[in-house]
């Protein structure tokens, strides 16, 4: 089974958090291949990272890839200046697999993502948790307006996606995304999140709701189910400066926190 990050350098401190429990919660880590898809990282954070996987007795393979992502999708939208989140987009060009795992660097997986593996995926090409209806996601008004989805529509964070990628590759996905990004570059207000709701918002498997459950700072911890994936949404992060004082989630994350990592 394939897992795929792609981060930058201010994404590394969560995401040990996320490789550490993903490994532990999983049944067995050798039939994992986890695809790190990095911007920025110098050799020392791909070290770190490879000595991380060795303290937690990780079984399976895993690839550290280099993306160059302002060269495709610099004129877009960026997130202060980083294009890091289109790298999702690009992951059927990378990964010549049948499927991937895409997972953001902000969570606590306590599941066991080989679970995945179960979801029947043939008929869609992205597969997500539902979210919320249009009206109430950031670029609901602009997807409405410009290509009509009612506001019925079902919207999703993009934040965890399992993605069909021997479809995305035949139904040309990425280009439909790069299309609507070229006509529309500074309205794309939650970024690849924006172009996947156009595409996909009433065509991808709805995935149970345990794989992507938020957790806000303030709030008492997602009762969704007993073991679930926990997403770190908003500000402060655990890790943040003021996380440990005022997010309730701290001590989850800081239970999956490895000493040397932290460093």
């Amino acid at each position: 089974m394939n897992i795929a990050f792609c981060i930058n350098r201010l994404a590394l401190v969560g995401m040990g958090v996320t490789m550490s429990s993903l490994i532990r919660n999983c049944s067995n880590s050798g039939e994992l291949c986890i695809w790190f898809l990095g911007t920025d990282l110098n050799l020392t954070d791909k070290e770190k990272i490879n000595q991380l996987l060795i303290r937690e007795k990780f079984k399976g393979r895993h690839h550290i890839i280099d993306l160059h992502l302002k060269k495709e999708f610099g004129d877009f939208r960026s997130l202060h200046g980083d294009w890091t989140a289109y790298g999702r987009i690009m992951l059927s060009e990378i990964i010549n697999e049948e499927r991937v795992l895409y997972l953001d660097a902000d969570l606590v997986v306590e599941i066991d993502v080989l679970e995945a593996d179960e979801i029947d995926m043939k008929q869609y090409a992205l597969g997500a948790v539902y979210g919320s209806e249009l009206p109430y996601a950031l670029d609901g008004a602009f997807i409405m307006k410009e290509f009509g989805l009612p506001k019925e529509s079902m919207y999703f964070n993009s934040g965890i996606l399992l993605m069909n990628l021997n479809m995305w590759r035949s139904e040309n996905s990425k280009k439909k995304c790069m299309d609507i990004a070229k006509k529309y570059p500074m309205e794309l207000l939650s970024h690849d999140q924006t172009l996947l709701n156009i595409i996909f918002s009433n065509n991808y498997a709805r995935l149970p709701d345990k794989f992507n459950c938020p957790w806000l700072s303030f709030s008492e911890r997602p009762t969704t189910a007993e073991k679930m994936i926990i997403h770190f949404v908003g500000s402060p992060k655990p890790w943040d400066i003021a996380g440990k004082i005022f997010h309730s989630g701290y001590q989850t994350w800081k239970g999956y926190l490895d000493r040397e990592w932290s460093k």
